[in-house]
């Protein structure tokens, strides 16, 4: 539980802020921090049972016949990304805190960037290849909200949107990659999936998988061509850059390849998709960010090429290339959270990010100029820095890859990031200071320290590499490859490594390039170059054209057309399904049919034809549906149904009342709105359906069923299970509680909507009311009805709890005893007027539906609390004197929040529309 508690920690924290805001953005700061420090504790406090090699598991079963279980794990890949989220996450907090103005809506950032640390965690701890997926999509909705924060601003929303259509899309993608993976292995569990490399790789559909499960890590990882919406992201506030471009959403495609390498890796299809990614990508984003002027912008290409860099050493498919990336992971995201972090200094001091506005920082900032030279030279991979080594690492593996375009490709790569790196620097803090509009300075304790813990991180690994890091590269990479791993990590390798040269000659191409850069500038800006922004927006705009155009011809506002289009799809699918699949001979025989049974069924279609052909007579066609729910509800009673007898009458009964109500709104009768040709069409189409669907059941109740049945085994289970004798009710209340919940939920929000509507129109022009005509009696309210439902009232309320307290053994339960209840209540209101019905009810439906919502809910959180699946019943028998052996269960009290709800729900939509039938004072506005 141990594992679900840190998952759930950083979305515990976003609940705070709006709180905690009132007390300052100090303490809203400390708040969400201190979720974050929680759980990197509980994180440290298992790491000797991961560094000792073991792998932390907790099982959470929910559906496990669907593979759907939320099952955490914790082994070297995951500790190393969890302290990269939360250890990182921390020190953004605390720049956020002095960074983000004071007019900024600081407890909404804290709550987006809370959610977004949550998703991350979840992606890195998940155990279940469903349950990352959930929390991989949290993440690009959670990074919208960031990227998007300055809303006010083309810019962050057009970032915002593009961030998300390319991630979402390539999250589709990942999606049905996923699945097939999961086929092919016949679990979505990690812990099963990592062991069967085999299958997954001689199956037939693997290369689909691999590609698809790419598409998602590359779009994620901003891998060319998908590198585009990763740099229009630095339109959010600095700490989300940084936090973005460090340790969180651009690394989980990381993650994801690296966890999935054991078995998707060693392949040649891996090799050349992936290395070539990585290799284009490094290489390219490297040359676009030589010439940005922005300093996020260079620091966001850079973030692009080094991301190309890591998909380029997990595409090798080796021990030592997987261990380079996972060190290369590390070094990067201190450097680059540094870097970001100092950006956004240097924009507070000068007000400008504009790399040619800049200079002569380093006297008047240097503070800020020590921690960016560290952090730079980290960058372009100088010793004796952290990026220098994990740099070697991979020119290493690359000088031992063939063909020979790899190795010069990767050197090109290192050149052009010496001379990036070299330009942000000597550019903003070398040179002669311009003349700037205020006087940049150091910023407060508050801003620096951050980006300094950091840089001193970056100075320390690249000085004492193993003690600093050694420990959490080979557990990364033992978890990374499934294989021990013990990396040798030093500054000096000898004269006879390839990559010393490699190196040598990069850092020389750096310097070149730097010395040679008005003339390279001169070339570029002269060349045509393709841009990611319009390309993008043109190929949004077409599809967005595109499936507007498909929508109206679809859904052209003509609901007939659109049943018609439903019912011939369903038909032609049926057909089909028919024509192609086996079927088995019918082995049941008919059973003779008696007259009471034979009569209702005529009944029933003399009723049916006639709603049909008289449905224009509105009145007429609503008591011919009821005629036809209570033939309905004799039939369920003559074959041993009575629950749904009850139901069925209860509900046709409050259906009728609630529908007679709504017809004072309505015309009499209804237009003639199709032509004979067109009705001639829909009773072809009906009768079709109609014949089908009786032909299909027909067949069905001729043969035995290809599985048992579920309801022996609701039979045999409803009283050692439930404890109760009535299934049905067990069924409701316990069995299938879950869909019950949810049931009640959504009727609930549909009296909420009537109300909300009725609300609405209340006092508009658009409030029709009846009037009164010449065939009416006179009186809205009769005497002798009156003293009726009087009568009608406690009958139907001691029925009602009859009912209610017998539903767990007998026919009844909490939804029929409040459809029995509304029934005395609705007769009140067709009696004596809404009025008078109003002003002598004392609970508000509201709060009696969210109180039924409530109480089902507890009973469901009480049978989880005590380790008993959601909404399970546990029941006791109880012996008083004088009385006879009775039973409590809590099955009642999940019944009750039923019965709440059902009753809450049909008052209120009564009540609305009682009241819309008012006369109301109209008002100009509409």
């Amino acid at each position: 539980m141990s594992l679900a508690l840190i998952a759930a920690l950083p979305f515990l924290g976003a609940l705070t802020p709006a709180l905690s805001q009132r007390f300052g953005r100090g303490a809203a700061t400390l708040t969400v921090a201190l979720f974050t420090a929680t759980a990197l504790a509980l994180i440290l406090q298992h790491l000797p049972a991961i560094m000792a090699g073991d792998t932390l598991t907790t099982q959470i079963n929910w559906l496990p016949e669907l593979g759907l279980n939320a099952n955490f794990r914790l082994d070297g890949l995951s500790l190393l990304f969890a302290l990269l989220i939360l250890g990182i996450g921390l020190l953004i907090q605390a720049y956020a805190c002095f960074y983000l103005d004071r007019s900024e809506p600081y407890a909404r950032f804290l709550t987006y960037l809370m959610l977004f640390q949550g998703a991350m965690l979840g992606i890195v701890l998940s155990d279940n290849i469903l349950l990352l997926l959930v929390f991989w999509e949290l993440t690009s909705l959670s990074s919208f909200l960031l990227i998007g924060f300055w809303s006010h601003l083309p810019q962050a929303r057009q970032g915002a949107r593009m961030a998300l259509a390319t991630t979402g899309a390539g999250g589709l993608a990942m999606i049905a990659g996923m699945m097939i993976l999961g086929h092919i292995v016949g679990s979505y569990d990690l812990s099963t999936i990592l062991t069967q490399t085999a299958a997954i790789q001689a199956s037939p559909l693997y290369l689909p998988a691999l590609i698809l499960i790419l598409l998602g890590a590359f779009t994620k990882s901003a891998q060319f061509p998908f590198h585009f919406w990763l740099p229009h992201a630095m339109a959010a506030p600095t700490p989300v850059s940084a936090y973005l471009h460090s340790a969180t959403m651009v690394k989980a495609g990381l993650f994801l390849m690296a966890r999935l390498w054991p078995v998707l890796s060693g392949t040649p299809e891996w090799f050349w998709i992936v290395t070539s990614a990585g290799l284009i990508t490094m290489a390219f984003a490297a040359k676009v960010a030589l010439f940005k002027d922005d300093l996020k912008a260079i620091l966001a290409y850079s973030t692009v090429s080094h991301l190309g860099l890591i998909t380029f050493l997990l595409g090798l498919g080796t021990k030592a290339a997987a261990t380079a990336a996972i060190f290369h992971i590390i070094c990067h995201a201190t450097f680059k959270a540094a870097l970001f972090m100092l950006a956004g200094i240097v924009d507070h001091a000068t007000h400008t990010r504009d790399i040619r506005a800049l200079g002569g920082l380093r006297r008047a900032m240097p503070i800020t100029f020590g921690l960016a030279t560290i952090a730079t030279l980290s960058m372009a991979g100088i010793p004796p820095l952290n990026g220098f080594l994990s740099k070697e690492m991979m020119l290493e593996e690359a000088a031992h890859t063939a063909p020979w375009v790899i190795p010069v490709l990767a050197t090109l790569a290192a050149l052009l990031s010496v001379a990036y790196s070299l330009r942000f620097l000597s550019f903003t803090f070398l040179g002669p200071a311009p003349s700037y509009s205020h006087t940049p300075h150091d910023p407060g304790l508050g801003l620096w320290l951050p980006p300094a813990l950091l840089a001193a991180l970056v100075v320390a690994i690249g000085l004492a590499p193993m003690p600093m890091a050694g420990w959490l590269v080979d557990a990364a990479a033992s978890a990374t490859t499934g294989e021990p791993i013990h990396a040798h990590i030093a500054l000096w390798h000898g004269l006879q490594s390839p990559a010393l040269w490699m190196s040598l000659a990069a850092f020389g191409g750096g310097l070149a390039s730097l010395g040679l850069y008005p003339r390279l500038r001169r070339i570029w800006d002269a060349s045509p170059k393709p841009e990611a922004k319009p390309i993008f927006d043109a190929t949004l705009g077409a599809l967005i054209q595109t499936a507007d155009s498909l929508t109206a011809k679809l859904h052209n506002g003509s609901m007939a057309r659109a049943f018609s289009l439903a019912v011939l799809t369903i038909l032609a699918l049926g057909l089909y399904a028919y024509q192609t699949a086996e079927s088995l001979p019918g082995s049941r025989a008919l059973t003779p049919i008696a007259l009471a049974p034979a009569t209702g069924f005529a009944l029933l279609i003399t009723a049916a034809l006639a709603a049909t052909l008289l449905h224009r007579k509105r009145l007429l066609a609503l008591l011919l549906v009821g005629i036809i729910g209570l033939i309905l509800s004799a039939g369920f009673a003559y074959l041993s149904a009575p629950d749904l007898a009850l139901t069925q009458i209860t509900v046709e009964v409050v259906t009728v009342a609630l529908m007679l109500l709504a017809l004072n709104f309505l015309p009499k009768t209804t237009p003639h709105e199709t032509s004979g040709l067109r009705k001639f069409r829909d009773a072809a189409l009906a009768i079709a359906a109609g014949t089908a669907t009786a032909a299909l059941a027909y067949a069905l109740m001729l043969r035995e069923a290809i599985f048992p049945p579920i309801s022996a085994f609701h039979l045999a289970q409803s009283l050692p299970g439930a404890g109760g004798h009535n299934a049905v009710n067990t069924i409701i209340v316990d069995f299938r509680g879950y869909d019950t919940y949810g049931e009640i939920i959504v009727l609930g929000i549909a009296a909420l909507l009537i109300f909300a509507l009725t609300e609405s129109l209340l006092g508009t022009k658009w409030a029709i009311h009846p009037s009164q005509t010449a065939g009416d009696a006179g009186d809205p309210h009769p005497l002798m009805l009156q003293v009726a439902t009087r009568l009608i009232l406690p009958m139907a309320m001691l029925v009602g709890t009859y009912l209610f307290l017998r539903g767990h053994n007998e026919p009844g339960g909490g939804f029929v005893s409040g459809l029995v209840f509304a029934i005395g209540f609705v007769m009140q209101y067709i009696a004596s007027g809404q009025e008078w019905a109003a002003a002598r009810s004392r609970i508000p439906y509201h709060a009696m539906i969210g109180a039924g919502v409530l109480v089902a809910s507890a009973t469901g959180v009480g049978s989880f609390l005590a380790g008993r699946p959601f909404l399970t019943s546990n029941y006791t028998h109880v012996h008083l004197p004088l009385l006879q052996d009775f039973e409590l269960a809590t099955a009642a009290l999940f019944d009750l929040g039923v019965f709440l709800c059902v009753l809450g729900a049909v008052m209120l939509a009564l009540d609305a529309l009682a009241r819309l039938a008012k006369p109301q004072p109209a008002k100009d506005a509409l």
